[in-house]
């Protein structure tokens, strides 16, 4: 098999999917390994480390799609990338599909196979705990004066105050997120909906956080109070109303602002994605902070993490084929989004009401003793493709 490692091309993106040491077990495996040229500079892995492992170099990303049965990247595929795809071609990227539709109809146009990276972590994605920590940073850096907040600093001086830090959501993000805010000193109040969840992160946290159910009373009373909101909730892509609507950001104190971690459209009104290069915008009096990839800020460690993370499905994949992989592997499985021409991702069908088959039909391994896995959603669809 020839694996392919793309260089990402999303603004702002200095993460690499596979560092010299996946490389260099790629390689053990007996596949022919091509990186194109630059993929790694932004995370500081050189070229010629790669070559050292084991790697040989393509100019470019249409050498890549050309030639590898196997290519890998970190983010969403991009227009341009659409007609490169080959026909059962495996993929294996984050995707976001339920919220990109015309990436979808790339891959099943091409009839590929394709993962959704986001969906395939069984014990969560190294990415999230890097959205969570990094972000924390990038929130408290947008209260200070010189960035338009309101100039309060985390755990105050003599005499001065510290913050107080909103954390929605208490999955791998949110508790990444109050780690770095509880250590440096934030009074912090975490909200989600399930008080179990609630009860555990205190406990974690030598109960030195409040906790509040996540609703939008509790809301609306207490954001006129915080100096600086996280929201770390996956947003169902179907809601009908926002989390945070405008007059709730109205009601902050002019010079707060929102971290916007998950960076999903519906949650908060006044949300519009942003850039590395441009991470900012005012809104309501309110620092807007929502850049799409903020674990990119630090891309040595966030790519050595997650590249860890996913080289076993790449040598799952390479060693026992797709269909074996998945039988062994359920959250591999469950981030099956394409597969030669039909879509296998329930929540994209859902969302987008587009006919789906079950991985494990199309697969013809339904009746074999499969690894089980949770719902990557709760989001159901019943709009099968009959075979």
């Amino acid at each position: 098999m020839k694996f392919g490692i793309l260089k990402d091309i999303k603004a702002d993106e200095y993460r690499v999917i596979a560092t010299p040491a996946e490389v260099a077990m790629i390689a053990r495996t007996g596949s022919d390994v091509l990186v194109q040229k630059g993929a790694g500079e932004g995370a500081g892995f050189a070229d010629e480390a790669y070559v050292a492992a084991g790697a040989k170099l393509a100019d470019t990303m249409e050498d890549i799609y050309a030639t590898c049965d196997f290519v890998a990247k970190v983010k969403e595929l991009e227009e341009r990338e659409f007609p490169l795809i080959r026909e059962n071609q495996i993929i294996f990227t984050c995707i976001h599909p339920a919220a990109h539709p015309a990436e979808v109809d790339a891959l099943l146009q091409h009839k590929a196979i394709s993962f959704a990276a986001e969906d395939s972590h069984r014990y969560g994605s190294p990415n999230c705990e890097a959205a969570g920590k990094i972000g924390a940073m990038m929130g408290l850096t947008s209260l200070m004066s010189c960035n338009g907040g309101k100039g309060k600093f985390v755990n105050g001086f003599g005499g001065a105050p510290g913050i107080h830090a909103l954390v929605i959501g208490a999955g791998t993000v949110g508790r990444a997120c109050v780690g770095v805010l509880q250590q440096l000193g934030a009074r912090v109040t975490v909200m989600d909906i399930n008080i179990g969840v609630l009860r555990s992160l205190a406990q974690q946290f030598h109960e030195s956080i409040d906790t509040m159910i996540s609703n939008h009373y509790n809301l609306t009373k207490i954001l006129p109070t915080v100096d600086v909101v996280y929201n770390c909730v996956r947003w169902p892509k179907n809601a009908t109303e926002y989390m945070i609507d405008r007059s709730m950001v109205a009601s902050m104190e002019k010079g707060s602002v929102i971290v916007d971690i998950s960076n999903d459209y519906g949650a908060i009104e006044t949300f519009h994605e942003t850039t590395h290069s441009n991470p900012t915008y005012i809104e309501e009096g309110v620092v807007h902070y929502c850049v799409s990839n903020i674990p990119a800020a630090c891309g040595q460690s966030t790519s050595q993490a997650y590249a860890a993370s996913v080289l076993p499905h790449f040598v799952s994949i390479i060693n026992n084929g797709v269909a074996q992989a998945c039988a062994k592997d359920g959250f591999l499985r469950r981030a099956m989004v394409t597969y030669k021409g039909y879509l296998t991702h329930e929540e994209t069908s859902a969302i987008q009401d587009k006919p789906w088959i079950q991985p494990e039909v199309i697969l013809g391994i339904k009746d074999q003793a499969i690894d089980p896995a949770p719902a990557a959603t709760t989001s159901k669809s019943t709009n099968f493709i009959k075979l």
